[in-house]
């Protein structure tokens, strides 16, 4: 939210319903976050007054730039920052606030209430380990059943994941998975405790489109099964419309656009969002057409402009701009922080 409470007309925290279409009680709830980081005598601003609501069964999609916050405001709530890292606000998961927890609590959270897939399985399995080896230890860290027992669990985990000929890969070593295995791999550990919210970290960048698709349709199809409440977090919006009920844009840290999918790509409003859209490869564009790119570099976070941080490469910034928008509902479900929106008809040129 705007730091200079001064000038806008924002709402506090407390009074942001981010998603308040849903009925019943939000599993995760996000209040006013803000992240910094402090090294070389340079104060990082890495998310910068963040909100949002989650309920059980639905995947919200957080896309942006590299450096825009998203994987930052993510692994706060895994407890996944170095010590150093400066917190305020608030993030709370079925009632409990997460900041401040400790180690050890967080420890038992992790995993268990709370899961995450990261971009790199190569980097995240054990590459010393078996498959089922490493699967049956996430289980019994979370349960304290026979090793038999978990192994058969994981061998079920294996197969709720799709792997393909499950007995054979459970003693098999990750460098003979192909990517999109080890990722079905690295799914199936997420779910060894059953958790009702999993983070989905640019799950699917490295892997080929083909493999990419059959990734996310995994993970709808246990989202719908299990019911849990998905964060996908990806630079790709062609990702988001597909598959997310809800997307934040997220620029300098900050939350700039915010809508259910279907509003957000019809009716887009910020700047930003608009020329992210634009980046992205259609079909039918001509063979010899050139992406289009945004103008300039994102913003150094350990020196931000003053207004809107989107400012110096906004076609459409205006003196106004030097003050800072306001991120607030302007039409129903529909959020964004920009002096000069996008109309619908600019946003379909």
């Amino acid at each position: 939210m705007s730091p200079d409470r001064a000038i806008t007309t924002e709402p506090e925290p407390d009074e942001l319903h981010l998603g308040a279409t849903d009925t019943g009680a939000p599993l995760l709830e996000v209040d006013d976050l803000r992240v910094r980081f402090t090294a070389h005598g340079r104060r990082v601003h890495a998310v910068n007054g963040l909100t949002y609501r989650l309920w059980p069964g639905r995947m919200l999609a957080i896309v942006g730039e590299s450096g825009s916050g998203k994987s930052v405001s993510a692994r706060t709530l895994m407890g996944l920052l170095p010590p150093t890292a400066e917190l305020s606000g608030s993030a709370r998961f079925d009632g409990v606030e997460l900041l401040g927890l400790s180690e050890r609590e967080m420890r038992g959270r992790r995993g268990a209430d709370i899961a995450m897939v990261f971009q790199d399985p190569a980097r995240s399995l054990n590459p010393t380990m078996r498959i089922g080896a490493q699967i049956t230890e996430a289980i019994r860290a979370h349960a304290q059943v026979s090793k038999d027992q978990a192994g058969q669990d994981a061998l079920e985990l294996l197969r709720l994941v799709r792997l393909a000929a499950p007995e054979r890969r459970f003693h098999e070593y990750p460098h003979q998975l192909s990517g999109g295995m080890r990722q079905r791999v690295m799914i199936a550990i997420a779910l060894a405790a059953n958790p009702r919210l999993l983070i989905a970290d640019e799950a699917t960048t490295s892997l080929d489109v083909t493999t990419q698709a059959q990734i996310m349709e995994l993970l709808l199809d246990l989202q719908r099964r299990l019911n849990m409440a998905v964060v996908l977090i990806s630079h790709d919006l062609g990702l988001a419309a597909s598959y997310a009920e809800d997307v934040i844009v997220m620029y300098a840290g900050r939350a700039v656009e915010y809508a259910p999918t279907s509003t957000l790509f019809e009716h887009v409003r910020m700047p930003y969002t608009r020329a992210l859209l634009g980046a992205v490869p259609v079909l039918d564009r001509e063979a010899h057409a050139l992406l289009p790119v945004i103008p300039g570099q994102p913003p150094d976070l350990g020196s931000l402009p003053d207004g809107c941080a989107f400012r110096p490469r906004c076609p459409a910034a205006t003196d106004e701009c030097a003050q800072a928008p306001p991120f607030a509902e302007h039409e129903p479900g529909h959020w964004w922080a920009c002096w000069h929106p996008v109309t619908d008809e600019e946003g379909a040129a």
